[in-house]
């Protein structure tokens, strides 16, 4: 007869591909030939090179599965295997397996999983096609969290007693529950909260759930990217993350959900620079990220991702160094906000970038506390410059006084800068409208971002000068269906696929963005808000997004051919150095470009 241990074991195999393709008298024969142990965080299940004596599935709790170097291959959850790679090449381990906080895994002796790989197809067929991610970009970065929500959210109310909160979890068989208001999300409670706050300290659990529930928790919208969910995991150490889409809950998104992927190497950048515990490590870190380029370029990511994805890095890095300025000063003596804008604040950086930053600080914040910032900011712009995101040239940072400031000089800035709009202000204006929060207190930004907005859409002048400093980048295109390429100097005989490629689409999005109020600041993002908004037309729009797309990528991959020949990235290109297909298409790109800087410029005229 089976003992109780079998028969759970029995049924959780029923629930595992491909135990449960076997017969009923296999699959029990199976379950009966695993072992079990328990590991505590961190602790090693083996290391590469170890011969092994069977395959793992995990029972409970999460594996990290690493290279030889360290570096993080998977990140594993509950009904994933492992160790299969080392044991159907030559039996020893190519990878280290490590717990990542508590976990009971099994382990099916060798002979016997060989069995089953001779025996079944759909083993051979599912455990030889694992072994083909050795060099495999997993796609988690790239998919829509909307994408990865695996069921519809379970809540309950605040007023809902701990005890039925638990009974709902229980019966639900989730480590995660959120707790909402009609449709608003205004909390979540995990089992670890049950642990450490009601068993361990003896709370009544006749209580109302709200206790004990994390309020305002951090959230994602069903467009952010797994990478999102990656970077936040790793570097805020939490497992659940609640979706939610116009304020109103519609998924959530756990460990458990993201073990069907592989990690990627931008997570593993965002895990590292998140505890970095020196500058030289995270410069360590961010040395990394020309390679980051190649293998996304590489891999045929689209453009968005690569810049988005090597943009999380440098945000990571920020806020680390931000963490450590405050473990040097001490605490920030009122709330304050660091910013970035340029490419970062796009969420567009490349292969090359400086840096472009500001700190906003509580109106509260007297002299003295304004010199603790002028310390932070030059801690943190030291340590990006140390990072390889270089001094901005145009002093655009935080360490300028000018660029360090109360809330209320702030305001007066766009103020002057909407009402007189001389081509000075034009500039800064231009900057300041890709400002994107980073580490701080957000609330800063929120109110002065949708009042600026507001206030620069309605003065027709400002916007008519803004369209104008949109026209002063132009697409090189030369007579002849020939390009306008650079006449003299270093890149000469070449293009600037920055300031002549990226940068008038760039200036076209900020403009539709004005005119739109739409307070997205990534270009791609701000030409399909306009498209949605009616700004511009939807033709117009497609048009100009696939012209960006072509201009974009032939930016990062010349980048990346680059990086790979042992040079440093950088923005210029031959046209000799593409294919006649290749030339003709970017040159066509140009034009789309071309036409809609002259459409833009006719409504400027109308504007007058």
């Amino acid at each position: 007869m089976m003992d109780q241990d079998e028969s759970s074991l029995l049924a959780f195999l029923e629930t595992v591909h491909p135990y449960d393709s076997l017969p009923r008298d296999e699959m029990a024969r199976v379950a009966a030939s695993f072992s079990r142990k328990h590991y505590d965080d961190a602790a090693v299940i083996y290391t590469a090179g170890q011969p092994l004596d069977g395959i793992f599935l995990i029972h409970d709790g999460s594996v990290e599965v690493l290279e030889p170097s360290g570096g993080l291959v998977s990140l594993l959850g509950p009904r994933n295997s492992f160790g299969e790679r080392g044991l159907m090449r030559d039996g020893v381990a190519v990878t280290t397996a490590r717990a990542s906080g508590s976990a009971d895994i099994l382990m099916l002796p060798q002979a016997e999983f060989r069995r089953l790989i001779a025996t079944y197809p759909a083993f051979e067929r599912f455990f030889h096609r694992g072994r083909q991610y050795d060099n495999r970009q997993s796609d988690i970065s790239t998919r829509k969290v909307g994408d990865l929500i695996a069921r519809a959210p379970v809540a309950v109310s605040p007023a809902t007693t701990i005890r039925e909160a638990a009974e709902k979890m229980r019966d639900a068989h989730i480590s995660c529950l959120a707790i909402t208001e009609g449709d608003r999300l205004v909390g979540i409670v995990t089992a670890r909260d049950f642990t450490n706050k009601v068993l361990a300290e003896g709370l009544d659990s006749g209580q109302p759930v709200s206790v004990v529930m994390a309020r305002d928790p951090m959230v994602l919208t069903p467009d952010s990217l797994g990478s999102d969910v990656l970077n936040r995991m790793l570097e805020h150490r939490i497992g659940h993350l609640p979706v939610v889409d116009d304020g109103k809950l519609v998924g959530m998104i756990t460990q458990t959900d993201l073990t069907r992927f592989q990690a990627v190497s931008s997570a593993l950048l965002v895990r590292d620079a998140a505890t970095a515990g020196t500058v030289a490590e995270l410069a360590e870190n961010t040395a990394r990220i020309p390679h980051l380029l190649v293998q996304l370029v590489g891999g045929g990511s689209a453009h968005e991702v690569v810049t988005r994805l090597i943009t999380d890095v440098a945000d990571t890095v920020t806020r680390r160094l931000l963490a450590m300025a405050e473990a040097e000063l001490g605490p920030a003596p009122v709330p304050y906000l660091w910013l970035a804008c340029g490419s970062q604040g796009r969420q567009e950086q490349t292969g090359v970038s400086d840096q472009d930053n500001c700190l906003m600080v509580d109106d509260a914040a007297t002299e003295a506390d304004m010199v603790y910032f002028a310390k932070l900011a030059k801690i943190v712009s030291d340590g990006l410059h140390a990072c390889g995101y270089i001094y901005c040239p145009g002093d655009m940072m935080a360490t300028n006084p000018q660029w360090c400031q109360p809330i209320r000089v702030w305001r007066g800035y766009f103020r002057k800068w909407v009402t007189t709009p001389d081509p000075m202000a034009q500039m800064l204006a231009s900057v300041m409208f890709d400002l994107r929060p980073i580490g701080g207190a957000a609330s800063l930004f929120s109110d002065l971002q949708a009042e600026v907005l507001e206030m620069a859409a309605k003065n027709s002048i400002f916007v008519a000068h803004m369209i104008g400093n949109s026209l002063k980048h132009t697409p090189p295109l030369g007579l002849l269906r020939g390009f306008a390429t650079i006449r003299s100097g270093e890149h000469k005989n070449h293009i600037d696929l920055k300031h002549n490629g990226v940068v008038p689409v760039v200036d076209l999005g900020r403009v539709y963005a004005l005119i739109g109020q739409s307070p997205a600041t990534n270009t791609r993002s701000r030409l399909e808000a306009a498209a949605e908004g009616g700004v511009i037309s939807s033709s117009g729009a497609r048009d100009l997004i696939e012209a960006y797309d072509l201009i974009a990528i032939t930016r990062l991959e010349h980048q990346a051919r680059r990086v790979k020949t042992g040079e440093k990235p950088d923005n210029f290109i031959a046209p000799s150095e593409l294919s006649d297909f290749e030339r003709s298409h970017l040159r066509d790109a140009f034009v789309v470009v071309r036409t809609m800087q002259s459409a833009v410029g006719q409504a400027r005229g109308a504007r007058s």
